[in-house]
């Protein structure tokens, strides 16, 4: 029955984000009609949203095969969907009951502390849930202690890194009724955080100036979709038809990278459209939760949620990142870590994403630098995570997100000694977290009252 409720409804986040919308909606004593509705827009939207997110995964598939022929790299290339699947061979039980317990944690700490997130990206949570049971496991700490270990990280990592990131999802959003749950915001925070030390004056990158000739490029999607073009067709001809033999079947190749360019913007759209009708739906029926389960509760959600906010960030981003990934390569080897292939996918996403956090704190320059600097970690880390993933280590991929790299290096490091002293560390290290998470979520609402009503103090 566990594993059901794990693989059949917590990891599917359709079906996940679709049952609390049908909660809220029930606390909220809407009538029938419109509970089936609202509930069916949320999943049928969170379908919309993953089915965007997989055509736009799909046409970056290639593009990787021609970044590493093409520049004639050969290395480890973070997946996390590759490394996952190589570990439910070994990890599968643990990771059900695992991302089973953290769930039901993550729950319990947004009820009785301030940070009232619950996160509801139910991929990912499945994804940190097979890290901890990777890293756990290989540091010899098996069956109940490692399953409750897992469970507890995983449980206050899903509630304290939105906490970490919100005040600067709130600049994002213009304070939306929504945070971010993704665990990619360690990359985030330093985004923005470079931004606001950086960006000074600098304007927004909704505000580039286009010549009226031209005028057609104030279309964010026309503009990803032409930028796009041109980085698919220069790869392809730098890399040759033989890297993508096996995705073209005997077609053209140059014709092909197109049709993949023009796909990339056609599963753009697709996101942002679903991330609309999520956010329409979710957040009122949202509030039924926030009123009477947990009340004040926020949902925690995908980072395409926060696209549609600064569409053109997002690829200024993707390219600062991808640029910021192929300049780490070049100081693997002195560092003495493995080579670190930028993964088109992580790249785009967490890139993106960066660059509208640090969009929003520093305009321009912080979206550039920010995301920049997202790339550097998301490279690095990666590198570092492989001695704490046992034989797993030597396949060739690994987690690619930087909240993956840093909680797998940090579990790792402490499960070495030993099984007592680390439930005592681990506990300690999860106290602190949510003591920290408490106190930014408190300090950061004083903010917000303040800047609507100068009289209270923070």
């Amino acid at each position: 029955m566990l594993k059901f409720i794990v693989n059949e409804i917590l990891d599917q986040p359709q079906l996940l984000v679709g049952i609390m919308a049908l909660i809220g909606l029930l606390a909220l004593r809407k009538a029938v009609s419109d509970v089936v509705s609202g509930t069916l827009k949320v999943i049928v939207g969170f379908l919309i949203l993953t089915g965007g997110a997989g055509i736009i995964s799909g046409s970056l598939s290639p593009l990787g095969n021609m970044v590493q022929s093409g520049l004639h790299l050969h290395g480890v290339i973070p997946t996390n969907e590759a490394i996952v699947s190589l570990a439910q061979k070994s990890f599968g039980a643990e990771t059900a009951i695992i991302m089973g317990l953290g769930f039901v944690v993550n729950l319990i700490l947004a009820r009785i502390t301030p940070a009232k997130f619950i996160f509801l990206t139910g991929h990912h949570l499945f994804f940190m849930a097979t890290l901890l049971a990777v890293v756990l496991g290989s540091a010899h700490i098996h069956g109940a202690s490692e399953t409750i270990l897992g469970g507890i990280i995983l449980g206050t990592v899903a509630t304290v890194m939105p906490a970490f990131v919100h005040p600067f999802m709130k600049k994002v959003t213009g304070g939306a009724e929504f945070a971010l749950g993704h665990f990619n915001s360690l990359g985030y925070i330093t985004s923005a955080a470079i931004g606001k030390a950086v960006g000074k004056n600098s304007r927004t990158t909704e505000e580039m100036k286009v010549s009226p000739k031209v005028g057609f490029l104030r279309d964010s999607l026309v503009m990803t979709t032409l930028t796009m073009i041109i980085i698919y067709i220069f790869l392809a001809i730098l890399a040759g038809a033989k890297s993508i033999a096996e995705y073209t079947q005997g077609s053209n190749y140059i014709m092909y990278t197109l049709t993949q360019a023009l796909t990339f913007g056609a599963g753009i759209a697709i996101v942002l459209m679903g991330v609309r009708m999520i956010l329409a739906e979710l957040v009122p029926a949202f509030q039924g939760i926030a009123l009477k389960i947990v009340p004040n509760a926020l949902p925690a959600l995908d980072c395409p949620t926060t696209f549609t906010f600064a569409p053109t960030a997002v690829l200024v981003g993707f390219i600062s990142s991808l640029i910021g990934g192929v300049i780490s390569m070049f100081i693997m080897g002195p560092l003495g870590l493995a080579l670190i292939i930028p993964g088109m996918v992580p790249h785009f996403f967490d890139g993106g994403t960066a660059g509208v956090f640090g969009n929003a704190t520093g305009g321009r320059r912080g979206a550039i630098i920010g995301s920049l600097v997202n790339g550097l970690l998301i490279t690095v880390l990666p590198a570092l995570l492989l001695a704490f993933l046992g034989s797993l280590g030597l396949a060739n991929t690994t987690f690619g997100d930087s909240d993956f790299c840093w909680v797998g290096i940090v579990t790792g490091v402490l499960a070495k000694t030993g099984a007592t002293e680390t439930f005592i560390f681990i506990i300690l290290l999860c106290a602190i977290l949510v003591a920290f998470a408490s106190y930014v979520t408190v300090r950061s609402k004083k903010e917000s009252q303040v800047a609507t009503n100068p009289s209270v103090s923070v």
